[in-house]
Protein backbone atom coordinates (compact mmCIF):
# COMPACT_ATOMS: atom_id res chain seq x y z
CA UNK A 1 0.00 0.00 0.00
CA UNK A 2 1.43 2.99 -0.84
CA UNK A 3 0.43 6.41 0.80
CA UNK A 4 1.01 9.85 -0.69
CA UNK A 5 1.66 12.98 1.81
CA UNK A 6 1.03 16.54 -0.43
CA UNK A 7 2.70 19.56 1.00
CA UNK A 8 3.82 22.86 -0.08
CA UNK A 9 0.17 24.52 -0.13
CA UNK A 10 -0.30 27.69 1.64
CA UNK A 11 -2.05 31.50 1.01
CA UNK A 12 -0.40 33.31 -1.68
CA UNK A 13 -1.20 36.58 -3.32
CA UNK A 14 -2.03 36.84 -6.87
CA UNK A 15 1.07 36.63 -9.49
CA UNK A 16 2.66 34.71 -7.22
CA UNK A 17 4.17 30.77 -6.94
CA UNK A 18 3.74 27.68 -4.92
CA UNK A 19 5.56 24.54 -5.10
CA UNK A 20 3.52 21.60 -4.35
CA UNK A 21 5.13 18.09 -3.13
CA UNK A 22 3.86 14.75 -3.34
CA UNK A 23 6.10 11.98 -1.20
CA UNK A 24 5.03 8.59 -1.59
CA UNK A 25 6.01 6.12 0.96
CA UNK A 26 7.45 3.18 -1.22
CA UNK A 27 9.80 2.90 -3.89
CA UNK A 28 7.22 1.45 -6.27
CA UNK A 29 5.88 4.77 -6.40
CA UNK A 30 8.77 5.64 -9.11
CA UNK A 31 7.23 3.10 -11.74
CA UNK A 32 3.77 4.79 -11.43
CA UNK A 33 2.09 7.50 -13.42
CA UNK A 34 1.53 10.43 -11.09
CA UNK A 35 -1.37 13.59 -11.74
CA UNK A 36 -2.61 16.45 -9.62
CA UNK A 37 -6.28 17.35 -9.54
CA UNK A 38 -8.06 19.95 -7.77
CA UNK A 39 -11.46 20.77 -6.43
CA UNK A 40 -12.69 23.96 -5.67
CA UNK A 41 -15.71 24.58 -3.12
CA UNK A 42 -19.19 23.84 -5.10
CA UNK A 43 -17.19 21.96 -8.18
CA UNK A 44 -16.12 19.05 -9.59
CA UNK A 45 -12.42 17.46 -8.95
CA UNK A 46 -10.51 18.46 -11.89
CA UNK A 47 -7.28 17.53 -13.61
CA UNK A 48 -4.11 19.76 -13.09
CA UNK A 49 -0.95 17.76 -14.87
CA UNK A 50 0.50 14.35 -15.04
CA UNK A 51 4.01 13.13 -15.80
CA UNK A 52 5.10 9.84 -16.61
CA UNK A 53 7.03 7.24 -14.27
CA UNK A 54 10.25 7.81 -16.52
CA UNK A 55 9.68 11.65 -15.74
CA UNK A 56 10.30 12.15 -19.65
CA UNK A 57 6.37 13.06 -20.49
CA UNK A 58 4.11 15.25 -19.18
CA UNK A 59 0.61 16.47 -19.67
CA UNK A 60 -1.22 19.78 -18.76
CA UNK A 61 -4.70 21.14 -18.53
CA UNK A 62 -5.13 24.09 -21.03
CA UNK A 63 -5.85 26.16 -17.48
CA UNK A 64 -1.82 25.48 -16.41
CA UNK A 65 -0.15 25.42 -19.38
CA UNK A 66 2.34 27.51 -19.36
CA UNK A 67 2.42 28.20 -15.66
CA UNK A 68 2.46 24.92 -13.86
CA UNK A 69 5.24 22.19 -14.22
CA UNK A 70 4.98 18.70 -12.85
CA UNK A 71 8.35 16.85 -12.14
CA UNK A 72 9.59 13.72 -10.23
CA UNK A 73 13.09 13.19 -8.31
CA UNK A 74 12.83 9.47 -8.23
CA UNK A 75 15.31 9.30 -5.31
CA UNK A 76 13.18 11.37 -3.22
CA UNK A 77 10.14 9.42 -4.36
CA UNK A 78 8.35 12.55 -4.72
CA UNK A 79 6.61 14.47 -7.95
CA UNK A 80 6.28 18.23 -7.63
CA UNK A 81 4.12 20.67 -9.05
CA UNK A 82 5.68 24.46 -9.50
CA UNK A 83 2.56 26.85 -9.94
CA UNK A 84 4.11 30.40 -11.55
CA UNK A 85 1.40 33.16 -11.98
CA UNK A 86 -1.15 32.09 -9.83
CA UNK A 87 -4.70 33.83 -10.33
CA UNK A 88 -7.65 33.57 -8.08
CA UNK A 89 -9.45 30.77 -9.90
CA UNK A 90 -6.69 28.42 -8.96
CA UNK A 91 -7.46 28.44 -5.57
CA UNK A 92 -8.76 24.84 -4.82
CA UNK A 93 -7.47 21.24 -2.58
CA UNK A 94 -5.26 19.79 -4.80
CA UNK A 95 -4.30 16.37 -4.78
CA UNK A 96 -2.07 14.19 -5.89
CA UNK A 97 -2.51 10.83 -7.55
CA UNK A 98 -0.60 7.55 -8.46
CA UNK A 99 -1.36 4.87 -11.01
CA UNK A 100 0.06 1.63 -10.25
CA UNK A 101 -0.89 -0.13 -13.90
CA UNK A 102 2.54 1.22 -14.72
CA UNK A 103 1.03 2.56 -18.13
CA UNK A 104 0.97 5.64 -19.43
CA UNK A 105 -0.35 8.74 -17.67
CA UNK A 106 -4.09 9.43 -17.40
CA UNK A 107 -6.13 13.05 -17.43
CA UNK A 108 -9.15 11.63 -15.10
CA UNK A 109 -9.16 10.21 -11.98
CA UNK A 110 -10.40 6.73 -12.34
CA UNK A 111 -6.89 4.81 -12.84
CA UNK A 112 -5.51 6.38 -10.22
CA UNK A 113 -5.84 4.03 -7.09
CA UNK A 114 -4.14 6.09 -4.63
CA UNK A 115 -4.60 9.51 -3.50
CA UNK A 116 -3.02 11.72 -0.84
CA UNK A 117 -5.28 14.10 1.80
CA UNK A 118 -4.48 17.16 -0.73
CA UNK A 119 -3.03 20.28 0.32
CA UNK A 120 -4.83 23.76 0.14
CA UNK A 121 -3.84 26.73 -2.15
CA UNK A 122 -5.40 29.86 -1.73
CA UNK A 123 -4.79 32.88 -4.06
CA UNK A 124 -5.84 36.00 -3.21
CA UNK A 125 -6.64 39.13 -5.47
Amino acid sequence: QVQLVESGGGTVQAGGSLRLSCAASERVFNAYAVGWFRQAPGKEREFVAAINWLGDSTLYADSGKGRFTVSRDNAKITVYLEMNSLKAEDTAVYYCAADSRMGPYSDYAAPYDYWGQGTQVTVSS
